[in-house]
């Protein structure tokens, strides 16, 4: 019984299933007969689940012809031992109790060890894996070059040197809290990772101070971090007598200060989320005051305009504040003062009134009122309803008809011309019409040598801005249209491989 008494000690010690040290012990008591025995043996190991007897037996299959000595025996041979035997059958042998040596005895032990290490760390995965997005506490164990060690009483876990708050310092035996964002099997084991400085940390936090979070009733939007500095949260409820804000900061700010406590002094701004885009933004740049959003959906771009005396609080120091404020909403946010937002306006309005002056053969002011009606492009005229025209104040029937049909020659001109630069230049199909690039954007690229959808692919960012100019697009811009480009490279590794695979 005695080793059904150590294996119940090391299954209790290492929080392991008895089972799992049973078979490893079995494995141990095979791997040290087949080292007495011979390694092409095929000797297994047992032992008794109730009074501990450990038994070793031999197994050898009867074949036609002999590969392995150690473990095969031909029919003449097996018939000395069973006279019934024929190829197929497994005869087998019980062999003497192995008398540990040494080397076996050190071998039986390695094997051991590193089966209850395996089980030990498979424990772990299991207990983790599920737990992902949780807080935990624990114990330093160790730090090495900023990484710390946390021992989580079921396992280790590792809290990274870029994960941890700046000028935040542990030694062995600090207690703990971290956010758990990532289990992962790794070579040497299951890793669990942790972090201080993940958005999540944030919420789960305030999930833990507030009630009404953890309850459902108020909700956390996003979350925005630069940690150890200053954040953003954006909570929002549809119950309209609770006040998400005052939840949130608590009586006297009891709440938001044992967030800050933890988080070592980072400054929030609890901001109420709305599924207005202009005002969640307005709401995501406090303590800033905006005079106006301007939402160009078609550029892809929002411009915030402030007044003067407001534009450093907005931008914050080294752009920390609009830089949460685009974390939080997910938008690229342009700040501007009044007088800047006046400037590009009056610019943009000289460029269209300029093509409109050029395309239609018309005068300033005609063009001017186009403009101020919203026509950004000649074929928005050439495709808009004759009513619209008409509802501009001093045009008629004749005047909208007459703009109409000079937008659309000039259209067909603009599309003649293109084809002949197509020609001459080789642009391909797939360019055309890609991701709604204009004419003039095309013809441009392909005298710069992007021709097809994969020349624009191969293209980096920089290089795009550089070819159309920053004033057409920004780099943000630019990524997106080349990961565009890049997109149905993807499409045909997939189906590769699932023709590979089939």
């Amino acid at each position: 019984m005695e080793i059904l008494h150590v294996a119940d000690t090391v299954a209790r010690e290492k929080h392991i299933d008895r089972e799992v040290v049973l078979v490893a012990m079995e494995e141990a008591i095979q791997k040290a007969g087949r080292t007495k025995y011979g390694y092409d043996q095929d000797i297994r190991a047992s032992i008794d689940r109730k009074n501990g007897a450990i038994s070793l037996k031999r197994y050898r299959m009867v074949v036609e012809t002999i590969e392995n000595e150690g473990s095969e025996l031909t029919v003449a041979q097996a018939k000395r031992i069973k006279t019934d035997a024929k190829v197929g059958d497994v005869l087998i042998d019980d062999l003497p109790p192995i008398d540990f040596g040494r080397i076996a005895a050190q071998t039986a032990k390695q094997v051991i060890i590193q089966k209850v290490r395996d089980a030990e760390r498979e424990q772990q995965y299991e207990e983790f894996k599920d737990r992902m997005g949780e807080i935990v506490s624990g114990a330093v164990k160790r730090v090495e070059y900023g990484n710390v060690t946390i021992d989580l009483g079921k396992g280790e876990a590792v809290l990274r040197r870029d994960e941890c708050i700046p000028r935040e310092h542990f030694k062995p035996n600090d207690r703990v809290r971290c956010y758990i964002y990532d289990v992962r099997k790794e070579a040497r084991g299951p890793q669990v990772f942790l972090s201080r400085t993940h958005p999540g940390f944030m919420a789960a936090l305030f999930k833990q101070e507030v009630p009404e979070i953890y309850d459902g009733l108020i909700e956390i939007k996003a979350v925005a971090r630069d940690p150890g500095s200053r954040a953003k949260i954006a909570v929002y409820t549809r119950d309209h007598s609770i006040d998400p804000v005052g939840a949130c900061v608590g009586m006297r700010g009891s709440r938001v200060q044992a967030v800050v406590q933890e988080l070592q002094g980072e400054k929030i701004d609890i901001v109420p989320w709305s599924p207005d885009i202009a005002t969640f933004i307005v709401n995501a740049l406090a303590p800033a005051e905006v005079a106006k959003v301007v939402l160009d959906e078609e550029e892809g771009r929002i411009d915030v305009v402030v007044p003067d005396e407001q534009l450093s609080l907005a931008i914050g120091r080294r752009g920390q504040n609009v830089r949460l404020a685009s974390i939080l909403t997910g938008l690229d946010i342009d700040i501007l003062t009044e007088a800047e937002e006046s400037a590009r306006r009056a610019e943009e309005t000289r460029i269209r009134t300029a093509l409109f002056t050029e395309a239609l053969d018309v005068d300033d002011v005609i063009a001017h009122l186009l403009v101020a009606e919203g026509f950004k492009k000649v074929e928005e005229i050439a495709e808009s309803q004759i009513d619209e025209l008409i509802s501009i104040e001093g045009f008629d029937q004749d005047v909208a008809a007459e703009l109409q049909q000079r937008a659309k020659n000039w259209l067909e001109a603009k599309a003649r011309e293109f084809d002949e630069k197509k020609k001459a230049l080789g642009i391909k199909d797939d360019l055309i019409g890609f991701e709604n690039l204009d004419f003039d954007t095309i013809i441009k690229l392909a005298e710069k040598g992007v021709k097809s959808r994969d020349d624009l692919g191969d293209l980096a960012a920089d290089e795009l801005v550089e070819i159309l100019g920053a004033e057409k697009m920004n780099e943000q811009q630019a990524n997106r249209l080349i990961m565009a480009a890049r997109a149905h490279w993807f499409g045909q590794e997939q189906t590769g491989d699932a023709e590979a695979a089939a």
